[in-house]
């Protein structure tokens, strides 16, 4: 420990890592200590935080906008995988590569001999930045608290931070365990814990990027998504960039109650984990993906690209972004979406996202071939297919019958 002079510290100005600082000062000798924080759009909580940081002995802090690279580089490219991870919309695993690689490179540039973060041994972060670091900084030491000290609760993080005079934001009664990003908001701990305890929706300050479906407005919003190869590029007809589009879903979908799940996931670890996730504009963003999907991808194709998302949310979640396994997905993710272009309509209305109609210059979907009226498709064809189709079948059953010659 004595060894260690400059430490990295991945830094939210949340409970764990408030108290991180004066624990690093005291079990380490004396480190320097150099705050970062990733701006992936968590807004007002980065109000404050330099002066939180240096006043509880950080040397400085380091605001990293990362906003674009985590929606240009992870976010679009899950989206147009249709990566879900048992219907979570991966919010936090999105953000955790690109704030361990900006870690990575802090850390060489300063000259530091350790990064340190606050994840748990319990959680999935604590594998998602690792990775990362491994990837951009292998000879780097990291610091974990978490597996070190002897804190065993958050109550005993409260304590701590107020015998060292660590200000809080929360109190035991809040202290619900969030992450928050552009993408989502996720709720842990306190009542949560107990899976027949039914989340405090109504309850003021509980949801904090949109209303409940119950509170949501009488009537419907529509809004208008177009895509060019997979890729959200316009919202009601205004050419945007990713981000900013996300940030308008996220104020239709909020004040809508779109995008609420409670479930109960499967932690890389082991365990299973309750949570509640607030997910508004990126619900929108996948659901107008999928419907443009199914108006303009061939069945062979969208099949198999279903069945690869499966494994493409688990390398996300299980923080392996930075893999060539993950490099060969994407590649067959950009072609697949090739012909993914088109506008989607949408009605949004107390949680339900309902479909409005869609146009693409590439559809596959041929009204004259699907129509009940007269046209030129010859019904008499669909005999001898399903006689070729069908024929293994008959033949198991003329060797079941022993009429089989």
């Amino acid at each position: 420990m004595s060894k260690i002079k400059k430490v990295v510290l991945a830094y939210s100005g949340g409970l764990d890592t408030s108290i991180i600082i004066p624990w690093l000062k005291e079990n380490y000798n004396n480190p320097e200590i150099i705050a970062v924080s990733g701006n992936v759009g968590q807004a007002d909580e980065l109000e404050g935080l330099e002066e939180k940081a240096l006043k509880t002995g950080a040397s400085k802090l380091i605001v990293a906008d990362l906003v674009d690279e985590m929606v240009d580089e992870v976010i679009v490219p899950s989206v147009m995988a249709g990566a879900k991870y048992e219907t979570y919309l991966l919010g936090t695993a999105f953000a955790r590569p690109i704030i361990g690689r900006k870690l990575a490179q802090i850390a060489l540039e300063e000259g530091a001999d350790a990064v340190c973060h606050g994840c748990t041994g319990k959680g999935n972060d604590q594998v998602r930045f690792e990775l990362a670091l491994k990837r951009y900084a292998p000879g780097l030491k990291i610091i974990a608290p978490w597996r070190e000290w002897d804190i065993v609760s958050r109550d005993e993080e409260i304590e701590y931070a107020e015998a060292h005079n660590v200000p809080l934001k929360i109190t035991r009664e809040t202290n619900y365990s969030k992450d928050k990003n552009l993408w989502h908001l996720s709720h842990e701990g306190l009542d949560l814990e107990d899976p027949s305890n039914e989340p405090q929706y109504d309850k003021p300050g509980f949801l904090e990027m949109g209303v409940s479906p119950m509170q949501a407005p009488d009537e419907p919003t529509y809004i208008s998504l177009d895509f060019e190869a997979g890729k959200p590029v316009a919202i009601n007809g205004v050419k945007k960039k990713a981000s900013d589009i996300i940030r308008d879903l996220n104020e239709y979908g909020g004040k809508n109650g779109i995008g609420i799940i409670d479930i109960v996931e499967n932690r890389l670890v082991g365990m299973k984990d309750r949570g509640v996730y607030e997910t508004p504009g990126g619900t929108i963003l996948y659901f107008a993906h999928e419907q443009l999907e199914m108006l303009t991808v061939d069945k062979d194709t969208l099949h198999e690209k279903q069945k690869l998302a499966i494994d493409f949310a688990d390398l996300i979640y299980n923080g392996k972004w930075f893999s060539p396994l993950r490099e060969a997905l994407s590649a067959f993710v950009a072609e697949a979406n090739k012909y993914v272009t088109g506008t989607v309509k949408l009605k949004l209305y107390k949680g339900n996202i309902i479909p409005a109609g869609m146009t693409s210059p590439y559809s596959l979907y041929s009204e004259e071939l699907a129509t009940f009226d007269e046209s030129d498709y010859d019904q008499k064809d669909a005999a001898g297919f399903i006689n070729l189709w069908g024929l293994p079948t008959k033949v198991q059953a003329l060797r079941e019958m022993g009429k089989l010659k």
